[in-house]
This record gives structure tokens, sequence and C-alpha cells, in this order.
């Protein structure tokens, strides 16, 4: 599972030192703010990313983490069973 980098805007100052210490998916707007790449956070970048987090002055960055794929669609009755047996399975696992 990857991280996605977010900038919270109204945290953020402009300082602009994400951009210096991760150029590769950080680039500065017209007015010095950060515009960060759309994607998952390449492991070969995660060393520096983690840096610009924890560096920002303003705190305005932060890793989201990106949801697991979940089951390909919804859950369908096997051969010999019905509907109402996948739904009891599933309510006595708490699901």
């Amino acid at each position: 599972m990857g991280s996605t980098l977010r900038v919270n805007p109204i945290a953020c100052s402009g300082h602009g030192l994400c951009a210096e210490l991760l150029p590769e998916l950080i680039t500065l707007d017209d007015w010095g703010y950060p515009v960060i790449a759309d994607g998952p956070v390449p492991l070969r970048l995660a060393r520096e990313a983690r840096r610009a987090v924890t560096d920002c002055p303003a705190l305005a960055l932060r890793f989201t983490p990106q949801p697991e794929p979940g089951p390909a669609g919804p859950v369908r009755p096997g051969p010999g069973r019905s509907e109402s047996q996948v739904f009891q399975k599933k309510r006595r696992a708490g699901a």
C-alpha cells in the first residue's frame, strides 16, 4: 500500500521548503504555494517525502494512506447456496 502526499492549503504559509526537499513531486505556483503531483509517492522517494512532511514549518503536509483494493464485486452465492445463506454467514461474521 502506497501513500499520497497532501497539503492543507489553509495551514500552508508558502515557505517553499517542501519543493526544495522534494522537487520530483512538489512544484510551486505563482504565489509560492505547493502543487503536489497526483498519485502515490514512489518508494524511491519515500524518505525524502517523509522529510518534507516533518520539516514543513507550518506542518501543512501529510501522508494519506491509499485504501487497499476491495473485492472485485458483490458477494454472490456459490453453487448450491442461496443468497440468504450468504447473508446469514456474513451476519454471523459481524460484517
